[in-house]
């Protein structure tokens, strides 16, 4: 009777969740005409795939092993089911029939439908497994998994990206590159941004050095600038380099309470 109920909960939960995932980064593409429920970075990482299935699904399935990790482990879900995961394995199915993404992951309505049928079968895995592994075998499994989501998310990732990044044009490589290799320093994961580099590539090759691309680059950069900041990046590279650090600077990161 229990394991019914786990099932029915969770194919109601995942329907609705995925239902207001896919609809939402569906809506994403057609902005600022329509507004639109979702993340930044779900936007651009369904960029950086291209259109191509087997690299929405791969995409997905990356994260799908540290949220299974989570659950199994912790009882819980993590943002990549909703964020990453969902989205991009509801985009995979709609291009194994039509590889026009206008008519497929830039629809909010098939994206809607598509997302809750995988939400169905994803909410319903979780939960399952979850319920049914007993809990010495969730330590052993999280011991196995996490490393395991770990690897593939910091390392094998981002090299795929990257490689995307530079096989789009010089300019793209070039900005995926540089973004990368800060984002690997100050968040210790690469991929947000080889996709940040990749938009202001693409988008400087498309429309050039106009304002639309020149208050990305900004917004960019500020971006990096607080997140250095508030991560106590400025006072940790200043240390490795056996450096005093400047009062006015401890200060300020006293005001904030981050160091």
């Amino acid at each position: 009777m229990t394991f019914v109920l786990i099932l029915l909960k969770s194919i109601l939960i995942g329907g609705l969740v995925g239902f207001a995932a896919g609809m939402g980064a569906a809506r994403m593409f057609n902005a600022p005409n329509v507004q639109a429920l979702g993340a930044f970075r779900t936007l651009g990482e369904m960029n950086a795939c291209e259109g191509d299935p087997a690299s929405h699904f791969s995409f997905g399935l990356g994260f799908f092993f540290n949220a299974w990790a989570s659950t199994v482990g912790a009882g819980a879900f993590t943002q990549d089911i909703t964020h990453r995961v969902i989205p991009n394995w509801a985009t995979a199915a709609l291009l194994m029939r039509n590889k026009k993404i206008e008519e497929t992951m830039h629809n909010p309505k098939k994206m809607a439908f598509a997302s809750a049928i995988i939400g169905m079968v994803v909410v319903v895995f979780l939960n399952t497994t979850a319920s049914a592994i007993p809990k010495s075998l969730q330590i052993t499994a999280v011991k196995v998994l996490v490393p395991a989501a770990e690897l593939l998310i910091n390392i094998v990732m981002p090299i795929i990206f990257w490689l995307a990044a530079i096989d789009a044009g010089k300019r793209s490589g070039l900005w995926a590159t540089v973004f990368g290799g800060l984002s690997a320093m100050i968040m210790g994961n690469a991929v947000p941004g080889v996709v940040l580099g990749i938009l202001i590539g693409k988008g400087v090759d498309e429309l050039g050095w106009v304002k639309l691309t020149k208050v990305m680059f900004t917004v960019i950069i500020v971006l990096f600038v607080l997140s250095a900041f508030f991560r106590g990046f400025d006072v940790q590279m200043i240390e490795s380099f056996k450096l005093p650090v400047p009062n006015w600077l401890d200060s300020l990161h006293g005001l904030f309470n981050v160091k």
